[in-house]
């Protein structure tokens, strides 16, 4: 009996030692997931402020974003740092101003890499704390030094920044050229049929937009009529690399699936993925499944292809079981425009929808729809939701991701916010500058100033508001979110106040009227 007794006894003990080994485990490995945690950055390209049904859209409804926004923080007063694309990702990934480097501004497929391989970014940051780093989707921030040859690895590039797989498209999908990129090599391409590109004069023999309208499946506007891909006019002239080019129906899905593979390959390490969508850009060519879904036009049925492609990711972090360990952050390069080159139908069918919601102007443009921005943080069982009025921008992104993972590595534009993004604090920034198409404004408190500019009220191509004038502007945004009471005359004390804050972090405003107002 004594025997039995002891031998249950030690049973009992290799029970105990087991369960506390696990636990010890277990408990290491949830100390790890902490400090630890993915982290996925999801950018729109032209989404506006009022688009999505969780920002006030009623004819459209975008249910998967919509559940980020429930389940995470909403921003009101999120903004992207410039009314344009290039500048926009440029600040993101840098935490810098783009207005500081003079190359920041939109790039054409040819332009060189805009970023200074030396400078810390969002990916080399956090590589250097041992995460995966990964970009998916569009780049349009320059590669090589100026002359590609496409036919060979292009670099420097995403790689050469910090990315360890990179795989996009190098501008934008209605600039040559229309391919693919794998860490610096075109995917797919043929070396029989080598890819030549030009932005000034045509190849020979090569049919383009302008000359051969009975081409084009999607006509073009303005601007988007040089060589033809898919029956779509583009910026720029392209010869060869046949086999390369994307189908532009597909590139949804294309890119989606690019994600989800890297997701599941890399689960089991903390990993950064900049998954930087296509849509609403033109060309807006939504694949067959969502054609006349929303009812307004390819416009409005790349929106909810892009909700849809944003549900099934989130689905594939969910089904590999790390959504409870992985930051989401949603946002939009700059806000929206219509007919930004082609026939689209996008004014004619836009019916009661309004993409710029409450605010005034669009891409473009220094009133407010042109950089403030839909912006979500989500973490599933970390970020309590709520709604938040706290004043952020993108470039925040660097400083508050960085103290996450424990490291004071940043840029000295980034503002430190992590609190405010995990939803832990409402203490925003207090000023923020502002640009488009090189010129700025200052955003401080409830105000934004904007300071005199020549130029065109509208860009009538586009019709949209630039914010140009020829006094200064003030607006209470509290009270007029709409920007319709030029208070500049009225408050002169508070304009006086936003100059010499502008002046300070932006210089002289006598220097800027030299310099950007010939």
């Amino acid at each position: 009996m004594l025997r039995y007794a002891h031998a249950f006894i030690a049973i009992l003990l290799s029970i105990v030692i087991g369960l506390t080994a696990c636990n010890n485990k277990q408990g290491k490995q949830n100390k790890q997931k902490a400090k630890s945690p993915n982290i996925v950055v999801i950018y729109l390209d032209d989404l506006g402020y009022g688009d999505l049904s969780s920002y006030g859209a009623t004819e459209l409804q975008t249910p998967n974003i919509d559940a980020l926004a429930s389940g995470g923080v909403k921003f009101t007063n999120g903004y992207a740092s410039s009314a344009t694309c290039t500048p926009s990702r440029y600040a993101l990934l840098t935490g810098f101003y783009p207005w500081k480097n003079k190359q920041a501004k939109i790039l054409p497929g040819t332009a060189p890499l805009i970023i200074d391989t030396a400078q810390v970014t969002l990916a080399k940051m956090l590589k250097k704390q041992g995460y995966q780093t990964a970009l998916v989707g569009k780049w349009h921030l320059g590669l090589g030094t100026g002359h590609v040859d496409w036919n060979k690895t292009v670099s420097p590039g995403p790689n050469e920044v910090g990315f360890d797989y990179a795989y996009y498209m190098a501008a934008t999908q209605d600039r040559v050229p229309t391919v693919y990129l794998k860490d610096g090599l075109v995917e797919g391409l043929d070396a029989n049929d080598p890819i030549e590109i030009d932005y000034k004069n045509n190849f020979e023999g090569q049919p383009t937009g302008k000359d051969n309208p009975e081409l084009c499946e999607m006509m073009w506007h303005h601007g988007h009529n040089s060589t033809i891909v898919n029956g779509v006019p583009r910026i720029g002239y392209m010869k060869g690399g046949e086999a390369a080019k994307w189908n532009d129906i597909d590139m949804a899905d294309h890119f989606l699936v690019k994600a989800q593979e890297y997701v599941k390959s890399q689960k089991d390490k903390p990993f950064f993925l900049y998954y930087a969508m296509q849509q609403p850009h033109v060309p807006r060519t939504p694949h067959p499944r969502f054609v006349g879904k929303s009812g307004m036009g390819p416009r409005g049925d790349v929106i909810l292809e892009a909700d849809w492609c944003v549900g099934e990711f989130i689905k594939t972090l969910e089904e590999e079981g790390i959504l409870d360990n992985t930051l989401i952050v949603f946002s939009s390069d700059n806000g929206p425009v219509l007919n930004d080159g082609y026939y689209d139908d996008a004014v004619e069918k836009l019916g009661n929808h309004t993409p710029a919601g409450q605010l005034r102007g669009g891409k473009y443009s220094l009133f407010e729809a042109g950089t403030r921005v839909p912006f979500i943080t989500y973490w599933k069982g970390t970020i309590q939701p709520g709604i938040s009025d706290a004043l952020v921008c993108q470039m925040d992104l660097l400083a508050s991701l960085a103290k996450l993972v424990g490291t004071n590595e940043s840029s000295t534009d980034s503002e430190e916010l992590l609190d405010v993004f995990l939803g832990k604090s409402t203490n925003g920034r207090e000023s923020l500058v502002i640009e488009a198409t090189t010129r700025t404004a200052l955003r401080h408190g409830d105000w934004i100033m904007i300071p005199p500019y020549k130029g065109p009220a509208k860009n009538k191509l586009v019709n949209i508001e630039l914010g140009n004038a020829q006094n200064f502007q003030l607006y209470n945004l509290k009270e007029d979110i709409g920007q319709q009471n030029n208070l500049a005359k009225s408050n002169p004390e508070k304009l006086q106040e936003l100059l010499d804050i502008f002046n300070t972090t932006r210089g002289d405003y006598s220097q800027i009227t030299k310099m950007e107002l010939k």
